[in-house]
C-alpha cells in the first residue's frame, strides 16, 4: 500500500516569494529604466491609438453590457469608455497588442512586456478616480512608470531561462504573473495577500499556443494578452478580499504547475530581479511584424533599394536565400497558403516579400487586399531559410542579444547580390539613440491617426517631458487621451 501524502502546509514556493518581494521591497533606482518606461508608456498608447483604426480590434471593445459606464471606473484611452478595471484592462491591453507593433523580450520564451499596460493603467486610473471622489491623492503617472519596470522584470527574467512554448503553453501566461504582483501592489495588498495572488496566477487556467501555429494561426493571439492581464486584475481583486492561496503551487507532487505542466521541471534563474529587463527592451519601431523578422524586412527594404538602382524589380529575383536563428526557424518559417493578417505577420517569407516588392511594411499590408497580390506568393516561393548556429547563439547571450537575419538574393540573369545582414534592429539597445527619435515619430503618428490637432498638442505637451508626466495624475493624464 502507497503512504498517504500528507496534508501539513508547506512553505511558499521560493518563486512565489521572490517575485512577491520585489513587487514590494525592491527599490529601482536605474534612471536609464525609468526613461526607457517612459519611452516604453508613449510607444505602447501609440500601437493601442493604431488599433483603434481596425474594425477587428474595436469590435472586442466596450463594456460587456452595452452602454455601461462604471462611475470612478478606469476609461480607455483613444475611446468614450469608462469601465470597471477588469475589463478595462482587457479594452486597453486588447488595443496595445492587436497589430503585433510594441514592445518585445526574446529569451528562451518570447512575449511583450508592455502588454502588462492594460492591468497596470486601468487599475492606476479606477484607483485614481476613487481616490479623488473621497477627496484623496490620486496615483501619479510615476507609479505607472515603476509598476512597468517591475512588470518588465517579472515576465523578462521568468523567460530568460524557462521556455514555456516547448511544453505549447503561450507567453501570456508571464502576462498574468507579472500583471497580477504589481496591480497587487497597487491594491496596497499585504505581502501575505500578494502571496496568494501570485498562487493563483499559477494555479489558473493557462492559454494554449494553439492559435500562434500553422494550421490554426488566428486574431486570438492579437488579444490574448489583454485577457491575461485582464484576468490578473480579476485575481488580485479577489486575493484583496481574504482568499486564501496555495503555497506550493509549483512543487506539489503530482498537482503542482511543474508536474502538471512543465514536465516535472523546476523554473530556472539567470539572474535576480531588478531593471534589467526595461533597460534591454526591444521595441518595434520600422515595422509591425514578429520581432524575429525585424531585422529581416530591414534588409529586405535595403535589397529593394539595391534593385531599384540596378533597374530590376522583385519580378528579376530567382532565389533568396535566408540565414537567421532558431527561434526564427521554429516560429515564422511558414510555406503554403496564409489564411489571415495573424497567419502573414508571422510568416518571415511574407514579411520579406512585401518590402521587396513594394518598398514598405506597415499593419494593412497583411490585410487582404494586399495579400491577394500574386507577386507575393511568388516570391516566397523563391525563398530558402537556413539556420545560422552563430545568430542563434548570439540571440541567446546576456551581452549581445541579437535577433540576427542575413539575406543573399540572386537575380534570373544569375547575378548574385552582396549578402546584406542586419543584426540589431532600430529597436535595440545598441540601436537607441537611433531609434528614439524615429520612435517619438511614430508615436506621434498614431495620435495623429485619431485626435484632433487640438488633442495633440494637449497629449504631446503633458506626456513628452518625462518629468512633467511623472508627476501628473493618472486620472488628469489619461484624461487628455479619451474621447469625448
Amino acid at each position: 500500500m502507497s503512504s498517504p501524502i500528507s496534508n501539513v502546509r508547506p512553505e511558499t514556493d521560493n518563486v512565489i516569494t521572490d517575485i512577491v518581494d520585489y513587487t514590494l521591497h525592491y527599490n529601482i533606482t536605474s534612471d536609464l529604466a525609468f526613461q526607457t518606461a517612459h519611452y516604453c508608456l508613449l510607444d505602447t498608447l501609440g500601437c493601442g491609438f493604431e488599433a483603434l483604426t481596425y474594425p477587428a480590434c474595436t469590435k472586442l471593445l466596450g463594456p460587456i453590457v452595452s452602454g455601461t459606464i462604471v462611475p470612478h471606473g478606469a476609461k480607455v484611452p483613444g475611446t468614450p469608455y469608462q469601465l470597471d478595471p477588469v475589463h478595462a484592462a482587457f479594452n486597453i491591453g486588447t488595443m496595445i497588442r492587436w497589430l503585433d507593433f510594441n514592445d518585445t523580450w526574446l529569451a528562451a520564451e518570447w512575449g511583450h512586456p508592455s502588454d502588462n499596460l492594460g492591468g497596470i493603467l486601468a487599475t492606476a486610473d479606477w484607483l485614481s478616480r476613487t481616490a479623488v471622489a473621497q477627496g484623496k491623492a490620486p496615483l501619479t503617472m510615476r507609479e505607472v512608470l515603476d509598476a512597468m519596470i517591475r512588470a518588465h522584470e517579472i515576465q523578462g527574467v521568468m523567460a530568460l531561462e524557462n521556455s514555456f512554448n516547448k511544453v505549447g503553453l503561450d507567453h501570456v501566461l508571464l502576462v498574468k504573473l507579472a500583471s497580477t504582483a504589481v496591480v497587487g501592489k497597487l491594491l496596497g495588498l499585504s505581502r501575505d495577500e500578494l502571496i496568494n495572488a501570485v498562487s493563483l496566477a499559477f494555479v489558473d487556467g493557462h492559454s494554449l499556443r494553439t492559435y500562434r501555429h500553422a494550421p490554426n494561426t488566428g486574431s486570438r493571439k492579437s488579444w490574448a494578452a489583454g485577457d491575461a492581464t485582464s484576468r490578473a486584475v480579476r485575481l488580485a481583486l479577489i486575493a484583496e478580499t481574504g482568499e486564501m492561496g496555495y503555497p506550493s503551487v509549483l512543487t506539489a507532487k503530482t498537482w503542482g504547475f511543474y508536474d502538471v505542466l512543465f514536465k516535472g521541471n523546476p523554473f530556472q534563474f539567470q539572474r535576480g530581479y531588478g531593471s534589467y529587463v526595461m533597460e534591454n527592451v526591444l521595441f518595434k519601431i520600422s515595422f509591425p511584424a514578429e520581432f524575429h523578422a525585424q531585422t529581416a524586412a530591414e534588409a529586405a527594404m535595403t535589397l529593394h533599394h539595391k534593385l531599384n538602382e540596378l533597374g530590376k524589380t522583385a519580378a528579376d529575383i530567382r532565389h533568396i536565400r535566408i540565414r537567421t536563428h532558431e527561434a526564427a526557424v521554429r516560429i515564422i518559417d511558414k510555406k503554403g497558403p496564409l489564411h489571415n493578417p495573424a497567419d502573414r505577420d508571422h510568416c518571415i517569407q511574407y514579411m520579406i516579400a512585401v518590402p521587396l516588392i513594394f518598398g514598405r511594411l506597415t499593419a494593412a499590408d497583411y490585410e487582404d487586399n494586399v495579400a491577394s497580390d500574386p507577386r507575393i506568393d511568388s516570391l516566397r516561393a523563391t525563398m530558402e531559410t537556413v539556420e545560422d548556429p552563430q545568430f542563434t547563439l548570439d540571440y541567446h547571450d546576456p551581452e549581445k542579444r541579437s535577433i540576427a537575419n542575413a539575406l543573399t538574393v540572386t537575380l534570373t540573369d544569375g547575378t548574385v547580390l552582396d549578402e546584406v545582414i542586419v543584426e540589431y534592429p532600430i529597436g535595440h539597445k545598441r540601436r537607441r539613440e537611433e531609434g528614439m527619435p524615429v520612435l517619438i515619430g511614430k508615436y506621434k503618428t498614431n495620435l495623429a491617426r485619431i485626435f484632433s490637432t487640438k488633442q495633440q498638442q494637449l497629449i504631446l505637451a503633458a506626456s513628452l517631458d518625462i518629468d512633467k508626466l511623472a508627476a501628473m495624475p493618472v486620472n488628469e493624464f489619461v484624461d487628455l487621451t479619451v474621447m469625448p
